[in-house]
């Protein structure tokens, strides 16, 4: 077995989540998914299907956003994972609980901005990830003045009363 780390390619503003399902009707699923939990969302989804013609199968609104998605899967090359891009201004938050009630929705690995790397071991049969590395670690435990930026910021952005 040989481990890879294989680091999503996006440009810094943009959301990805990552996951893993188990059919090649999970492509036009997600879709339905993401269009019916925001209207006019912006994304790219591509998944590597694990047997037959064993494609990048892919779907979206916006083409960059889709090649995007394409480009990482094709790197990740892990069977039956897909990867959706976020438009800019579209978060996971908005979405991830309607991405986990696809019926072929096995996991998710991440949701998130952070730079992020994936790591995959890769056997004579194929590549499956094990994990993510998501961002860097803590510098430190939050204090008062922490507590009242995080509270400060939930609320200006619409998230909490």
């Amino acid at each position: 077995m040989e481990l890879h780390v294989v680091p999503i390619i996006k440009p810094e503003e943009l959301n990805i989540i990552l996951g893993q399902t188990h059919f090649i009707k999970s492509v036009e699923d997600l879709h339905e998914a993401l269009v019916n939990a925001v209207p006019g969302i912006r994304f790219g989804l591509a998944f590597c299907e694990a047997s037959g013609d064993r494609l990048v199968r892919w779907s979206g609104t916006d083409d960059g956003l889709v090649a995007l998605a394409q480009q990482n899967a094709l790197a990740l090359a892990a069977g039956h994972c897909f990867i959706i891009v976020l438009g800019a201004g579209f978060y996971p938050v908005n979405v991830l609980n309607a991405v986990k009630l696809v019926p072929e929705v096995c996991r998710i690995f991440c949701a998130t901005a952070n730079p992020t790397e994936v790591v995959i071991a890769e056997t004579a049969q194929g590549r499956g990830i094990l994990g993510v590395i998501d961002g860097a670690p803590p510098l430190g435990i939050e204090d008062a003045a922490g507590i009242a930026w995080r509270k400060g910021l939930l609320r200006t952005i619409g998230y909490k009363l």
